[in-house]
């Protein structure tokens, strides 16, 4: 197979069972903001992490290939829906977030995203997660989507972010709160 078929020059691309769609389209936005958040997870990998974070991360890796193929298919199969996330991996999400978050020191104050390789990159791969699901909203009001998929790209910010506190936390990274609009350490 060619990893290249000219389709796209024109600026359309093909989605699994309906046709072409203009690469400006929401729902290939959506896909391909999952797409870079999956990446950058990857890039994340790359550096220091315990072996539960990095099989952590490898497990949401997979799912947002899942959420991605979702996305980029139109009118899916009853079969193919069964393959899609479902409330188990929100249910993962919420017990790995309760589980890190009794490891760490409890938040007193807003922090700044930061601390070491790995601990910078979960932050940034919130942000883009926050993309990802501000865009899947949009497409939400144009074409209805399952409740699910909106919730897990909710709760996985949140397990980005308190994820990131945990690999910095274990590499000895210090979090710099944030010192409020007048200066001083501000309460969160």
């Amino acid at each position: 197979m060619k990893i290249y078929t000219k389709r796209g020059d024109a600026g359309q691309t093909s989605l699994v069972g309906g046709g072409d769609f203009s690469k400006d389209h929401l729902r290939v936005h959506a896909y391909g903001t999952v797409d870079e958040l999956n990446s950058l997870l990857g890039l994340a990998l790359s550096y220091e992490a315990t072996s539960a974070e990095q099989e952590a991360l490898s497990t949401i890796q997979q799912d947002l290939f899942v959420l991605g193929a979702e996305l980029a298919t139109v009118k899916p199969s009853a079969e193919v829906q069964k393959t899609y996330l479902q409330d188990q991996q929100i249910r993962g999400l919420e017990k790995q977030i309760d589980q890190w978050e009794s490891e760490l020191p409890p938040l007193k104050n807003f922090i700044l995203p930061g601390g070491g390789l790995a601990g910078a990159t979960l932050h940034l791969a919130r942000t883009v997660c926050r993309r990802a699901e501000r865009l899947l909203v949009a497409l939400h009001h144009q074409e209805a989507q399952r409740p699910v998929v909106l919730q897990y790209l909710n709760r996985l910010s949140d397990w980005l972010f308190v994820l990131a506190r945990k690999v910095n936390l274990d590499s000895d990274q210090v979090e710099t709160p944030w010192r409020g609009l007048d200066g001083s350490k501000s309460s969160k």
